[in-house]
């Protein structure tokens, strides 16, 4: 076997991509059998396809019925409380300030490490906090973490959660809690401030300050086996007890000039582009926009691009796509 083969097999491992190591038997098998090794071939292919065989039986049972009767119901309707995120629906590479990255390294390398972390008496970080304003990558992160450490998503739903009746809210958080304790996942909990306002706020009710302080004890004792990472919009009317309950508290910015260079030739690395195009005049009209707005005015650029005929992404269409964009943004209709 080739050295080249041998190294995207290990990556394929790293990756945790299982159909890209079923393809990569796959070549094996053809590897062996070019060299003359017949029977090997054989063994390996007859391996391979018990393999995938077995996986195809009981896919459904694994994906459908164990994956449902494991997500916690709210009592009252018998509501999903949470939903299971697919994986390869996790996009997960972000362009962050080395500062930014390097913290979101950090919480990946401890949950690696978490095992020998132990031994001395230590604990990786496991409770994350991401805020920032809307569109800077605060949900991608969450789906960056659980990707990097293998970790499966699961999104808490507020909408089932919440309840009106008297306790019944605090009563499904705990379950959502219990859940994780027992499935080794990142908990998220998107747009937490939905529940975690400041209980000073004037308009507060009964109701929402049990579930903060329902929150805040289930953060005291967190010890699920995995990750729980909550987003927010808002962190000045989060309570600042609820603050102080995270391991780590990570501002995930608005992409700087840099950032966004790299944004805009990450998202055009697929198309054809114009010689002659001023970058920094593009990258002067996206300054204080969002990663998800520059990230979008590119695609509208290289679709306009591909529809026009031309199939060349010029300055014009960049700039073109970042003013229709903003003009949107400020009529209140992207956010």
């Amino acid at each position: 076997m080739n050295s080249e083969l041998l190294k995207r097999i290990v990556r394929a491992i790293g990756d945790g991509s299982q159909r890209d190591l079923e393809l990569l038997a796959e070549k094996v098998v053809e590897s062996e059998r070019r060299v003359g090794h017949n029977k090997l071939a054989s063994q390996l292919e007859s391996i391979l396809e018990k393999s995938q065989s077995a996986k195809k039986r009981h896919a459904p049972l694994i994906d459908s019925e164990r994956g449902m009767k494991q997500l916690p119901l709210s009592k009252r309707h018998g509501e999903l409380l949470a939903t299971v995120i697919p994986h390869d629906a996790l996009e997960h590479h972000m362009v962050l300030p080395a500062p930014v990255e390097e913290r979101f390294a950090r919480i990946e390398r401890e949950y690696a490490a978490r095992e020998r972390l132990g031994v001395y008496g230590l604990k990786n970080r496991k409770t994350i906090l991401l805020y920032g304003p809307p569109g800077c990558g605060k949900s991608l992160g969450a789906k960056r973490l659980a990707w990097n450490t293998g970790l499966q998503l699961i999104k808490v739903r507020f909408d089932a959660l919440l309840s009106s009746y008297f306790g019944e809210s605090a009563a499904n958080l705990r379950n959502v809690f219990d859940m994780a304790k027992e499935r080794p996942c990142v908990l998220l909990l998107d747009e937490c401030d939905f529940i975690a306002r400041s209980r000073t706020t004037r308009n507060d009710i009964g109701e929402a300050s049990r579930i903060v302080n329902s929150l805040l004890q289930l953060m005291e004792e967190y010890e699920a086996p995995g990750l729980l990472v909550a987003t927010t919009n808002l962190e000045s009317s989060l309570d600042d007890a609820l603050f102080r309950r995270f391991d780590e508290v990570l501002q995930v910015p608005l992409p700087g000039r840099n950032e966004i260079d790299k944004l805009l030739r990450m998202t055009l690395s697929a198309v054809t582009l114009a010689n002659k195009i001023s970058w920094k005049r593009v990258i002067d009209q996206l300054v204080g926009s969002s990663a998800a707005m520059t990230v979008k005015a590119a695609q509208d650029a290289a679709k306009a691009a591909v529809l026009s005929g031309e199939k060349v992404v010029t300055e014009a269409l960049l700039l073109n796509a970042v003013k229709e964009l903003k003009r949107i943004d400020s009529e209140g209709i992207l956010k």
